[in-house]
Formats: C-alpha cells, structure tokens, sequence
C-alpha cells in the first residue's frame, strides 16, 4: 500500500509507522519464530512481537477514534496523545522477552517525543528519542547480553546521533545501524553462530524501524538478510554474492540452504550436535549449500540473564514463563526486581507511572506470582510451560503432545470467569476492562488449546469481527473453526453448559448456538461522564441497567437498579437466572437480586459467580 512520506513526527505519523510496522512484522513473523534459538528455543518471538504491535496499534486508533470530533489540530490527536497511546498498548499488550523489550522501547521513545513542544518532532527530537529508548530498555533488563536486541537498538542509536538532517535522515541512518549491528549478532554469542542465523529478537527491531524509514521517506527497504553468513556480506558457498543477499526470507534463496539453515537450528532447539556451516556440494542438503539467505534462528534472547557460558540455548533451564500486568510504586517495584532477580533469569521489568509490565523465567511459578501480590497488584497473569521441544526441557525425549479433538475458546472480562469457564475445560483470553484482545491474541489461544475443532466464544458483541478474523487465520492452519456470536460471558456460561464433545461437531455447535441465543443478557455499571442514552440523559456516577446492550434503567442504588433490570427481564419468562458480580459490587446484591426471585417466580433459579475486575458491577443472564 502506497504511503505518503511524512516530514516530521506527528500524530499521523505515529499511526502511519504503527500500522507499517504491524503489516512488517506480519510478513515476517514466521520467519522470526522459526530462527528463536536464544535463550529459549520456543519459536515464538515473530509472534509476540507482532501481537505487542497490534496492542500498540489498535490504541494508537482509539485515540484517533475518541479525538473524531478534536482536541487536537484538524480534529486529530496532539503526537503527545499519540506516542502515549502506542507505548501504553505496547505495555499492556506486550508477550515474551521479546515484546516486553519493545514496549521499554517504545516507551522511552514517548517520554521524549510526550514531552516536547508543538504538534511534531524534527529530526534532533527523534534522534533523543531512540537515544532515550535503548537506554531505558537497556535499563529494565536485570543482566543485559550483547548479541541480543539491547545491542541492535543501542547501534540504531549510535547511527541515530551522527546523523543530521530531517526525521528521514535520522531514521534511515538509524535503520543501517540497526541492520549493520544484526549482522553481526552470531559472532556475540555462540548459539547464533552455531545455528548460523542472526538474533531474531534484533531482526524484529529492524522490521520494525525499516516500517519507521517507509513512514517517513514513502520507500520500503530491501529485505534483511536472516542466514549469518549472507548478512555479514558474504556469498554463500556456489552462489554469486550479489544474489547472496537477503532474498532467502522470500523464498527465493536455494532450498537446500533453507534445509541447512533449518537444520542447524532445529538441532539448536533438540540439543544435538549442530552441523558446521562449511561448503558442500550443491545438491546436497545441508548447510553449506544454502545458497540464498536463510529463515534466521533466534532467541527470545532479547534478554538473557547470567553467563551463558558458550552461548548456548539447551541444557537445564526455569520450567515456566511467568508475566503479568502489575499496579505498584517505583519502591515495591525495586523490591520486587531483587526478589525475582534470586528466583530465576530473563528477568524484565519494564512500564512506570504505577503499571508496569514483568516478565521472568522460573522454576516456581507460584513464588513469582506471590511476589507480585506483594508488590502490588498483578493481573492478566499468564504461565507459560516450557514444553517438550522448548530448550530448557532438552533432555526430555517426550512425544509430542497429541492433539484433542473438540476444544472450546472464550474471551472472559474477569479472573474469575476465567476459571470457571477453564474448570469446565474452556481455554481463556482475559479481556481487562477497556483492553480488549486482539486477533492475533486468539489466534494464540487456539493453538494453545491444540485441537482439531474449536469453538470460539468471543462474549462480546464488539469482538465479533476480531474473532472473525482470528477464526480465518487458524482455519488455513488445518483446524476446524465455529465462532458462536456470544455478546455476554453470561450467553458463554449458558453455551458451555450444554457443550459435549462427543458429539458430532456440526450438532454440537447447534445446541451451544441455541443455548446462547435462548440466554438474554444485562449488566449494571456506573455512567463515567453525562451522556445521552435509550433511557433519557445520565449524569456521571449515575448507575446504568443495559439490557441486550442497550440503557434501559438508570438509578441512583445498584441493588434498585439491577432488581428493576432483573424485573423487566423476567416479565418475558426464564427458568434460569446467571448472577456474575464484579469486585466492586455491593456485598449484598447478590443476596438481594436471589431473595427477589425466591418470592416473585417460584419456578426460576439462581447461581451466583464472582467475576473479579470484570468492568461492570453485575452481569446478569436470564434463560
């Protein structure tokens, strides 16, 4: 798609570079995945950078839809509105080593360009921002390696200071710092150049700036070299150098060095000796005959902690990933990096202002979790187990795990709906209030689920199309996808209750369709500003009573309202009602709203659940 160069920095700007880098980042994400050798081999660096930049992305135009009728010039956001929103996305959307890095990055990008005077920033102003960036990242890591992003994004710094000119210049000379250090990742550490590929984490980084030189100069650099060899410069063996450089990632370099390539890092990822990377006969499959550039290997390794000895990624290792979103000050947060810092590695702590985005390796996953309770408080929590296959877990010979045959995927808005609906064997995608998942994100849940059929409950009607989307993707993956259109977690609750995986696929979906569709819905929250509504004008702290989506009570007193809401619902009939209050529920509307039914309508009855932080103070299901 054709974009029109921007001279400064501005708000359009920051969406421009956030929607390039995403459509970047798409194009190479299974090439990045496939090269992620350090320091946990698990093949997913391409992906969580990408859905670290979708997070960043889809703020970015939130801001831009909230701004429709203009606080800034035009009816657009100030950059300082912009570059906020991109590095808040970045953090609460951040995945793995890799993603929590970018979003530090991004971070520090903000607090300059946030900061700065007048509706853009020149090149000088862009220059202190990535000067700031890979400072701050550089900063959050608790033992920064070289070799690995930190040292990729300090180059495009370095290249960033010496360059004058406007933000293209600086931008482009920022670029070929970046390309120049990536090159020479596999002679910092061992495993790279054993696996023969260049850091992953670092080729995302310069994914993503070449997407920051296309905002600004309209052209799309040439592709990077992944394969160590073509990167430093050098023709592979038998083939002319000038074809030697950077085409593999395309499909276009010889398939047998794409096999040699693979094959030194699939023998980085098992353990096993890796083949050398010398010359061979053409024709013969291995590493020496890779003609063309190679699908680079990496690591997560953007952020390895300790000394890695010769470099290497398999051996013993911490069994899980834990990271979590956390609400603590600067002191807790200093404790609570010492405390993680003794229990395992790539230890990353990255955010400010009271959230703040952690991320750890360890072998007790409770203890990590614990001393983020202690800290503050941490949510969006996620455990990852490094699995057969993963480098920490090398010397386990197990089979692959083998795939069930029916799984059911649901987006919940609280902690608490999230175990009830996993007790009944639902994977989850916690959705936090006002941070909705993306595609990307579901699409990782079902493949966590590794099934055959999915049934993927979205539970909110906005989420529809982005489920949508994510049913697409996973369906040219082989599985078979059914998206119920689920608008309540309370239709959810109702559509897993009747689900049984014995059953045929197609009458299965058509039973949970039904339970869903036979399940009204409501919620009751609290009006945050004075609006225009079905139900006449709210006043802010005015409580709301939405039934099907729509206000169709507004009150003073929760328990009032949601007796009113439950009243109206009623009136069409049920036999069931679904309660799921909020943490900031009253204590006694439970017990209010079941009294209520016990004495009107003898023949309906009442579960409760607790939802957690789930948004709204009460969700109610009647069917």
């Amino acid at each position: 798609m054709a974009q029109v160069p921007q001279t400064f920095l501005d708000a359009v700007a920051v969406r421009t570079w956030c929607g390039l880098a995403l459509e970047t980042l798409g194009r190479a994400r299974e090439e990045i995945d496939a090269i992620n050798v350090y320091p946990v081999a698990d093949g997913d660096t391409g992906t969580n950078l990408y859905l670290t930049v979708e997070s960043a992305a889809a703020a970015v135009e939130a801001v831009f839809a909230g701004h429709a009728a203009g606080s800034g010039p035009d009816g657009r956001p100030t950059l300082s509105d912009a570059v906020r929103a991109m590095a808040h996305g970045a953090l609460i959307g951040a995945r793995g080593n890799s993603g929590t890095i970018l979003a530090q990055l991004l971070r520090g990008m903000a607090q300059v360009l946030a900061g700065g005077e007048g509706p853009h920033a020149d090149g000088p102003g862009l220059r202190e921002a990535l000067r700031r960036a890979a400072d701050s990242a550089r900063q959050a890591v608790a033992h920064p390696v070289e070799g690995t992003v930190l040292t990729v994004a300090s180059a495009a710094a370095d290249a960033a200071d010496s360059a004058e000119g406007d933000c293209g210049t600086v931008a482009r000379a920022a670029y070929a710092g970046a390309r120049a250090a990536l090159a020479a990742t596999p002679g910092q550490l061992a495993v790279l150049e054993r696996a023969g590929v260049v850091d992953a984490g670092g080729r995302g980084l310069v994914a993503v700036l070449g997407a920051l030189v296309e905002t600004f100069t309209g052209e799309r650099p040439r592709a990077v070299p992944v394969n160590a060899v073509t990167a430093a410069g050098g023709a592979a063996p038998g083939v002319p150098g000038a074809r030697a450089a950077g085409q593999g990632a395309a499909g276009q370099g010889n398939a047998g060095g794409a096999v040699g390539a693979h094959a030194r890092v699939a023998a980085v990822q098992a353990g096993e000796p890796v083949p050398a990377a010398g010359a061979v006969r053409l024709g013969e499959p291995g590493p020496g005959a890779d003609g063309g550039p190679v699908p680079a290997p990496h690591a997560c390794g953007e952020a390895a902690t300790g000394d890695s000895g010769d470099g290497g990624a398999a051996g013993d290792g911490p069994a899980f990933e834990v990271i979590y979103l956390l609400e603590a000050g600067d002191a807790a947060v200093a404790r609570l990096r010492e405390r993680l810092d003794g229990l395992g590695d790539s230890l990353v702590v990255v955010g400010g202002d009271g959230l703040w985005n952690v991320h750890v390796h360890v072998d007790d996953a409770g203890a990590a979790v614990e001393a983020g309770i202690e800290a503050g408080r941490p949510y969006r929590i996620r455990i990852t187990h490094f699995g057969a296959g993963d480098v920490h877990t090398t010397g386990a010979e197990r089979p692959p795990r083998e795939r069930a045959q029916r799984a059911v995927v649901a987006v919940v808005p609280g902690e608490g709906l999230a175990g009830l609906y996993a007790e009944a064997g639902a994977t989850t995608v916690l959705a936090r209030p006002g941070e909705p998942p993306a595609s990307g994100e579901l699409v990782q849940a079902v493949r966590r689920a590794h099934a055959r059929e999915v049934v993927l409950l979205p539970n909110d009607a906005e989420l529809r199309h982005t489920a949508a989307a994510a049913a697409e993707q996973v369906r040219t993956e082989g599985v078979r996808v059914a998206l119920i259109p689920t608008r309540s977690a309370v239709q959810g609750i109702a559509a897993l209750a009747v689900h049984e995986p014995e059953r045929r696929f197609d009458e299965d979906v058509v039973s949970m369709t039904s339970a869903a569709g036979a399940t009204r819905y409501a919620e009751v929250t609290v009006a945050e500003a004075e609006s225009w509504t079905m139900a006449g004008i709210c006043q802010a702290g005015d409580v709301l009573g939405l039934i099907d989506g729509d206000v169709a009570v507004i009150g003073s007193d929760v328990a009032a309202t949601a007796e009113t809401v439950l009243d109206r619902m009623l009136a069409a009939g049920g036999e069931m009602v679904t309660l799921v209050l909020g943490d900031d529920a009253p204590d006694t509307v439970a017990e209010h709203l079941e009294s209520r039914v016990r004495e009107g309508y003898l023949a309906v009855d009442t579960v409760v659940y607790r939802g957690g932080r789930q948004g709204a103070l009460l969700l109610i299901g009647v069917e």
